[in-house]
């Protein structure tokens, strides 16, 4: 017997165990909410602004030809801003104990399209932290690059600040209550469906033609047990009290025709 898909019976099946389903759901979104205020560690981010411009010391005046020159310029210096020549410097000026591996994972740097302006953008556990090693990683890459490039093209543009109240890139605890909310209703809406199929109790006429394949005729009322029954009687007995009831029938009419002569 092929399984089809039956609505009604689904919206049933979640209308019954529908308690069940707010609480698996209420119970993801608790513990979103718990993890993102207490077991994930927040993620502050700080950003320093860097200018790629012509040599300074050379030329004071700007050309076409100039700006194409430096925009050719941003993709190396995105390299080498995130090389471990730049990065290993920054380790030993702050004292970071970590790799320099682990400090290129915490490092963005982008580019705003058609523009002399490079991003650099650090992560860390406090906002303190952040804005130190991205304005130590900007001063640094100014530095070097004039040693490397034997130009003097970089300056920076905007420096990354401490605010009172920074605010963590991660965790977002309301987003992570939706995702919470959303995955418990799933769980919820699977275990139920799970439950479902796996019990085989017959609970309805509806569930013996399902599983038999055939039509209900008839349907025998419930009897109560605290009802007294009376004891079948053997066929002596019956056929005796059956003898009676017929003599006493024929004395009735019998005494109906004496009467009558009179």
């Amino acid at each position: 017997m092929e399984s089809t898909f039956n609505l009604n019976k689904f919206l049933k099946a979640m209308q019954k165990r529908k308690a069940l389903i707010i609480f698996v759901t209420l119970a993801f979104v608790v513990f979103s909410a718990v993890a993102s205020y207490t077991l994930i560690k927040p993620v502050y981010k700080a950003t320093t602004q860097i200018l790629i411009n012509q040599n300074t010391a050379i030329n004071q005046d700007f050309t076409s030809l100039d700006i194409d020159t430096n925009l050719q310029l941003i993709g190396t210096y995105n390299v080498i801003i995130k090389s471990p020549a730049i990065l290993t410097t920054v380790i030993e000026k702050l004292q970071l104990d970590e790799t320099v591996q682990s400090l290129t994972d915490r490092i963005t740097v982008n580019n705003i399209e058609s523009s002399q302006v490079v991003t650099l953008s650090v992560e860390d556990s406090s906002m303190k932290g952040a804005v130190l090693v991205a304005n130590t990683t900007a001063q640094v890459f100014q530095e070097e690059i004039q040693r490397m490039m034997k130009v003097d093209n970089v300056s920076i543009l905007a420096a990354a600040e401490t605010t009172a109240n920074p605010n963590p890139i991660r965790p977002d605890p309301i987003f992570n209550m939706v995702i919470g909310a959303i995955v418990g209703l799933a769980f919820g809406v699977g275990i139920t469906l799970i439950w479902e199929q796996l019990n085989t109790t017959v609970r309805s006429e509806e569930d013996i033609e399902e599983m038999a394949g055939l039509q209900i005729l008839g349907v025998v009322s419930q009897v109560d047990s605290n009802l007294k029954m009376e004891k079948p009687l053997n066929l002596t007995t019956r056929l005796e009290k059956d003898h009676y009831a017929d003599s006493e029938q024929d004395k009735k009419v019998n005494a109906a025709k004496i009467g009558g002569s009179y």
